[in-house]
């Protein structure tokens, strides 16, 4: 038996190699899988980073409508959805969703 080890020993070596490189290449912090993960991860980061900028980019707009120029059209529908305000001949009507799981 220890004359079959040591015909076959460089078998041996090269097979252990070959399993080694294969488990690191699929696992790990920089396997295969890893980076499959990673590439998922960053393009959720890319759409969230889009959201970002489109909210920015709306904020900035509605900031700039309430600058040293005001809109009053602008101001008159912030003042109407917070305040629920209305003129003499309007009727506002508010709808609750009361439904309830039982």
């Amino acid at each position: 038996m220890l004359k079959r080890i040591k015909n076959n020993y460089f078998l041996l070596i090269s097979t252990f190699l070959v399993i080694y490189i294969t488990f690191n290449l699929l696992s790990g912090e920089r396997g295969l899988i890893s980076y499959f993960e990673k590439k998922n991860f960053l393009k959720t980061l890319k759409i969230e980073e889009l959201q970002l900028i489109n909210q920015i980019k709306d904020l900035d707009y509605r900031n700039s409508l309430l600058s040293d120029n005001l809109d009053l059209d602008y101001i008159e529908t912030l003042i109407r959805e917070r305040f629920i305000f209305a003129n003499e001949n309007e009727k506002i009507y508010i709808i609750q969703n009361n439904d309830t799981q039982n």
